[in-house]
């Protein structure tokens, strides 16, 4: 395409190009690369004046961002160079093997910013293998997915505590026998009826016979996840919080942490799961932690690093000053 002002560019030569090559060559895919500064909205927009003309449609929309760069291009580029960040689908970025500490992490704060929902590659391309190129232009592996998984994992465990400790209260009573057992009045208050599937440890036990009263009020819905992913139960007994990260660990730093979380009375960190890079190695870790247990496996490099835990006690802010400094 041709460099200068790409929106002047599109209307004419670049829609009668597209419909030249689509039904000379018939290809299974096109790629668009403008030159020069543009809008990746205006190119969206072109591609989508001519679809009924041809038969096509946008697929991927990538951004690749210099991590080195990306402040000084936000200031001199201004609404260019922030419509490239709010409109991709996936954003690579480019230099990560070569950026200063802290340079990739002040980039993907800045690309949260502008777009939460784009998955964000910061690992270099050339480490990655095909099945995770896929996984990040197509959101298959996200942040989100991870933290539902271990959502649903942590809530799979509690409901079997909660199944062992019913039959451990089942009592059968015959005739006049008198049972001096207690039963458990376990009160998990929820604000206005959140949708949110946190449950409470915090049971009060009462020395009557009474049946297990559940409040809900009405309404509200719990806003899990914002950019930074975190939600809270109604009293903040649960944070749930991740994170991606491109901050590299070693295996004894990431076993310092939980150990360190074992250790303390300040809360409890009910379950984390995280891919993150080996600063050791060209590997990468995957680790899995629940209370009193810590597993760690090498594994191939992802398109950036995740962490998320489940904790108890602990606020966003405290668990993201721990992780990454």
């Amino acid at each position: 395409m041709n460099s200068g002002c790409i929106c002047c560019s599109l209307v004419g030569d670049f829609s009668k190009s597209l419909k030249e090559v689509v039904e000379t060559y018939h290809p299974e895919r096109i790629i668009i690369e403008p030159s020069g500064v543009g809008k990746l909205s205006d190119v969206m927009r072109a591609v989508d004046g001519v679809k009924d003309e041809v038969d096509l449609e946008i697929g991927y929309r990538i951004t690749v961002l210099d991590v080195n760069k990306c402040k000084m291009y936000l200031k001199n580029f201004g609404e260019f160079y922030v419509n490239q960040i709010e409109y991709a689908s996936t954003i690579v970025f480019s230099r990560t093997d070569i950026a200063k500490e802290g340079k990739t992490d002040a980039a993907l704060a800045i690309v949260k910013e502008h777009n939460a929902d784009a998955a964000i590659v910061t690992t270099p391309v050339e480490q990655l293998n095909e099945e995770s190129l896929l996984a990040a232009l197509n959101h298959t592996t996200g942040l989100e997915e991870m933290l539902r998984r271990a959502e649903e994992e942590h809530e799979k465990e509690h409901h079997h505590h909660d199944h062992d400790h019913e039959e451990e209260h089942h009592h059968h009573h015959e005739d006049e026998e008198e049972c001096h057992c207690h039963d458990e009045d376990h009160d998990h208050h929820h604000a206005d009826g959140e949708e949110c599937h946190c449950h409470d440890h915090d049971h009060h036990h009462h020395h009557d016979h009474e049946e297990h009263h559940h409040h809900h009020a009405d309404g509200e819905e719990c806003h899990c996840h914002d950019h930074e992913h975190h939600h809270h139960h109604a009293d903040d007994v649960f944070t749930s919080w991740g994170t991606e990260t491109g901050n590299a660990f070693t295996k004894d730093k990431l076993k310092a942490i939980f150990d360190k979380f074992e250790q303390e009375s300040k809360g409890t960190i009910l379950r984390s799961k995280g891919i993150v890079k080996d600063a050791e190695s060209d590997q990468w870790i995957y680790f899995d932690y629940v209370p009193g247990q810590f597993d760690i496996r090498m594994g191939n490099p992802d398109y950036t690093g995740k962490v998320v835990v489940i904790a108890a006690g602990y606020t966003e802010d405290e668990l993201k000053e721990i992780f990454l400094g």
